[in-house]
């Protein structure tokens, strides 16, 4: 693959890419030690993952085989601002580490069905116009409209975000994959999907946004952590079936609701835990930490996201 010219101008005009991701984030958001740059709000919670037959039959991948896997899981809220209230309208994040027969593999996904921009360059300039002005504590709000009428594709997640009332519950939310990937079955056959999980208790929002945001600030988790104290919070895996057309490296396009769907298995949530990285300790979730029977498209987005994880761990302090 060719270097993005765009990319090589980035990178002239003041450092790695990755690295000028992560300023930008902190821009917007603020630098706070020992978080994440983005999805810095967020706790870890231990459950088990139960595939499905029908998983199995498409793909050889350790953890779609049958057996329960033990699974490590962190929700989130997406922005970069770990004392944001959990009444603000952000996308909200579900990362599963699954565990099977040594091998580990990562799936992440949020509440939005998309991802706000093609490439990495263009997310780099939307985040550099979301810089509030100093003077007034806004960004140039005419700059983003300019912004968006050259990227029409940007549209359905900023409508995504912005026409979704705040969750009631991490429990009652679907959660979307956004990448997609191929699944590669024994006999190497290949077939490439969409993950979404989706919630058995249904999903549910706050249709008052004063109401959620006189919530406590953390009600999300004290939630979660109240189903937990009752029985497991679950979700069902369902596999969408691209068809084609259907775009495989563009993360700001939706696959139609009429893609055949197949169920992968069920995830039961069934404790909060202690946040591992408390002490000093690193958690990177990955879209791309795949294993065999799962690969990866030429999806910019999705390559570009483990450099500025990196970048952001190293920042932690």
């Amino acid at each position: 693959m060719q270097p993005n010219p765009d990319t090589l101008a980035a990178v002239a005009h003041g450092g790695d890419l990755h690295e000028q991701l992560v300023d930008a984030a902190n821009q917007v958001y603020g630098a706070h030690e020992g978080r994440r740059a983005l999805h810095s709000k967020g706790f870890f919670c231990e459950g088990t993952f139960r595939p499905s037959s029908e998983a199995a039959n498409l793909t050889r991948a350790a953890h779609l085989q049958g057996d329960p896997v033990p699974v490590l899981m962190r929700f989130s809220v997406a922005g970069g601002n770990p004392d944001d209230p959990d009444g603000e309208r952000e996308p909200r994040g579900m990362a599963v580490r699954f565990r099977a027969d040594g091998a580990e593999t990562d799936l992440l996904c949020v509440s939005s069905p998309v991802f706000v921009t093609r490439t990495p360059e263009d997310f780099l300039e939307l985040l550099r116009l979301r810089v509030p002005d100093p003077d007034t504590g806004q960004p140039d709000m005419e700059a983003l409209g300019e912004f968006l009428q050259r990227h029409p594709e940007s549209m359905a997640a900023v409508q995504a975000t912005l026409g979704t009332p705040p969750p009631a519950s991490y429990a009652q939310l679907a959660y979307n994959s956004i990448h997609a990937f191929r699944l590669v079955d024994s006999e190497g056959g290949g077939t490439w999907i969409r993950y979404r999980w989706v919630p058995e208790a249904g999903e549910a929002h706050i249709d008052d946004d004063e109401q959620a945001q006189s919530r406590d600030a953390d009600y999300m988790q004290a939630d979660l952590a109240q189903r937990l104290a009752d029985r497991p919070v679950a979700f069902e895996l369902t596999l969408v079936l691209a068809e084609d057309g259907d775009p495989l490296d563009d993360p700001t396009v939706a696959w139609p609701d009429e893609r055949r769907r197949v169920g992968a298995g069920r995830l039961e949530v069934e404790r909060v835990v202690d946040d591992p990285e408390r002490d000093g300790g690193v958690v990177v979730f990955d879209p791309t930490r795949v294993i065999d029977g799962i690969e990866l498209p030429d999806d910019p987005i999705l390559h570009a996201r483990p450099h500025a994880y990196s970048v952001s761990v190293d920042r932690r302090g």
